[in-house]
């Protein structure tokens, strides 16, 4: 399944804040969201959070930047989409 994902630092703690749409906006704790450290954050956050393994998230697009394309493997499309619905 392909998720935009929007990320967004903070000094607390790595939380979906909320889905507009197909877009997750998650809040990780780094003071930028453009390099490698935060997309390792966000890849160990996201597999954490879909319960799949940190190698099951694929960032397709956007590492530079802070609107991301990520692709989730390893769960059906069912899966994730009962995941992403539960997301206020």
């Amino acid at each position: 399944m392909i998720i935009k994902v929007r990320l967004i630092p903070t000094t607390g703690r790595n939380e979906v804040i909320s889905r507009i749409g197909s877009v997750l906006r998650v809040k990780i704790k780094n003071k930028k969201v453009d390099d490698d450290a935060a997309n390792a954050i966000m890849r160990t956050f996201l597999a954490d959070f879909f319960n799949v393994h940190e190698e099951s998230i694929i960032i397709v697009k956007g590492a530079k930047g802070k609107e991301k394309t990520v692709e989730v493997r390893d769960k059906s499309e069912e899966e994730l989409r009962k995941i992403m619905d539960s997301i206020p």
